[in-house]
């Protein structure tokens, strides 16, 4: 059973439909304002929010641990080789699996009473994947020179390129076990694998190669094992879970759909890299290895930041997907605009923690890194500006419109390319936060207008100005606290304060029907669920 029937289950000890008990009275009240497949939609969602926002969190730990690791123990410059490589590789994590990722997304849900055409779209995600992943390890290795002389220009880099290809295509593998335990509905086993296992393998193997003295290539070569050894183990254990067994054999008849929707996405793909990750390329390529490494650390506070609409994210597309095809788009556009409201007021209170106490989070990993704050700080606008508009890119592909999405990530990719390099040369390591603030801004700006135009989906409304409100009744407290305390201790003391009067003043200014539901939904079957564990 997946997790979004489970969701729909009553759990142990609740009472069943048509009977009441004195403590349902409240919730009734509140249910009755939210129609059933509304609320279904929701708190299936908001669930696997909850599962998603757990695993990132950690795996932003993780993250954040291994940065501050080789940070450390590399110093700023052979760091700044790493951080360019280590984007690199992100950049490349994007593509390898050649829009795979969405066509699971897309198709295994469709076909739950066919097995044998599951089974044959996951072996052509596997096939694609693998192929693709061979192709940029082979194309790394081949421009490693080229690349370091345009970039860093340090020995280290070009044999550090080989390991970055093994990385890449391998990854790509690993994901794959992820899609297509998402798309039969498990966000726990996505999150397993994406958002623990990977990260955790990166970590315990750069703590094992710097244990060992070894620099760059051997950090990038440790990985390169683990991760073999994670899809290794992942495969029969992903067999095991979905039932699904993939295959090629056959798979012609299903080529022409299955790349019909992989193909633009793949594409889009590309111009969504040169997009929002173009930004360290052109780091390196027109400033120093040491701004390199600042910037590296300055997105690694950025990844916190976009925890919660990734989280959103992970079950709303096969939500998105059975709602479209029931024609039920009323239902789907009232969804989109209470789960964008939830992702904005689960993003505000992070984005004022980091632009208040900033400098402090980013001396954490050195004084040298404290540069960083201003390009910080601009980065976070266009995060605000994306989580704001909620899932455009996942709803324009799982409404058939992937190739109005990909005509738009080309178009502004151009125009970022452009933009990011002339702001670097006009005003340094700000310009590449401020190149991909805008294009990320103007890029759900416009998927915006095209979903209204399309399908009628708009998800704002005056609701949207309380958390925003909050966040600035947040910001104020922390700033206060911060002048009167000083240092890290402000952190301390002011990070609790701030979300105390961030809460108030939600409350303060009322919570909408649908997000009391959700919240109130969830806390109950999750204390039922501990009820059941602990004595």
């Amino acid at each position: 059973m997946t997790e979004a029937e489970e969701m729909s289950r009553p759990p142990a000890g609740e009472t069943p439909p048509g009977e009441s008990r004195p403590d349902d009275e409240t919730r009734a009240e509140h249910r009755e304002s939210v129609p059933a497949d509304e609320r279904d939609a929701l708190v299936t969602i908001a669930h696997g929010a909850v599962v998603t926002s757990g695993g990132l969190s950690l795996q932003r730990v993780l993250a954040t641990a291994t940065e501050f690791v080789l940070a450390r123990a590399l110093g700023p410059v052979v760091y700044g080789v790493y951080a360019l490589a280590w984007r690199l590789a992100q950049l490349l994590f994007r593509f390898v699996n050649f829009g795979t990722v969405q066509t699971l997304q897309r198709y295994v849900p469709a076909y739950e009473d066919d097995h044998g055409r599951r089974a044959r779209v996951a072996g052509l995600a596997y096939l694609t994947t693998a192929a693709v992943g061979a192709g940029l390890a082979v194309a790394l290795v081949a421009t490693a020179d080229r690349l370091n002389a345009l970039t860093v220009a340090h020995p280290l880099f070009p044999p550090a390129m080989a390991a970055v290809g093994a990385v890449v295509a391998l990854t790509g593998i690993v994901r794959t076990h992820a899609s297509l335990l998402r798309a039969v509905g498990s966000a726990r086993g996505e999150v397993t694998f994406t958002r623990v296992l990977l990260p955790a393998v990166r970590l315990a193997t750069a703590l094992l190669a710097v244990g060992l003295g070894y620099s760059v290539v051997g950090v990038m070569g440790a990985l390169a094992v683990g991760t073999a050894l994670l899809v290794a183990i992942g495969a029969p254990a992903v067999v095991s879970a979905t039932g699904i067994r993939p295959t090629v054999r056959g798979a012609r008849s299903e080529l022409r759909a299955f790349y019909n929707h992989a193909t633009p996405v793949a594409l889009s793909s590309i111009g969504k890299v040169f997009q929002n990750r173009v930004d360290i390329l052109l780091v390196g390529a027109l400033l120093t290895a040491t701004a390199t490494g600042v910037y590296g650390v300055v997105l690694v506070y950025v990844s916190l930041a976009w925890i919660p609409l990734l989280a959103f994210n992970m079950l709303l597309p096969p939500v998105a997907t059975e709602l479209y095809a029931e024609d039920r788009v009323d239902t789907l556009d009232r969804v989109y605009t209470s789960i964008t409201r939830l992702i904005l007021t689960a993003v505000v209170p992070i984005l004022a923690v980091q632009t208040v106490f900033g400098r402090e989070l980013l001396g954490l990993f050195g004084p040298t890194y404290t540069a960083g704050y201003l390009p910080l700080v601009v980065y976070l606008a266009g995060v605000l500006a994306g989580s704001a508009v909620g899932a455009t890119g996942w709803l324009l592909v799982m409404t058939d419109h992937q190739y109005i999405r990909m005509a738009l990530d080309w178009l502004l990719a151009a125009g970022n390319v452009a933009l990011t390099y002339l702001f670097i040369s006009a005003f340094g390591l700000v310009g590449a936060a401020l190149g991909t603030g805008l294009a990320i801004a103007l890029q759900n700006g416009l998927q915006v207008l095209v979903l209204r135009h399309y399908e009628g989906l708009f998800a704002f409304d005056a609701t949207f100005l309380k958390p925003l409100a909050a966040g600035v009744a947040m910001a104020g407290a922390m700033w206060l606290t911060r002048a009167a305390v000083g240092g890290l201790a402000s952190l301390a003391a002011g990070v609790p304060v701030g979300v105390a009067v961030y809460l108030g003043t939600l409350v303060a200014l009322g919570v909408t029907a649908q997000d009391r539901l959700v919240a109130r939904t969830l806390a109950a079957r999750y204390r039922r669920s501990l009820g059941a564990v602990l004595p």
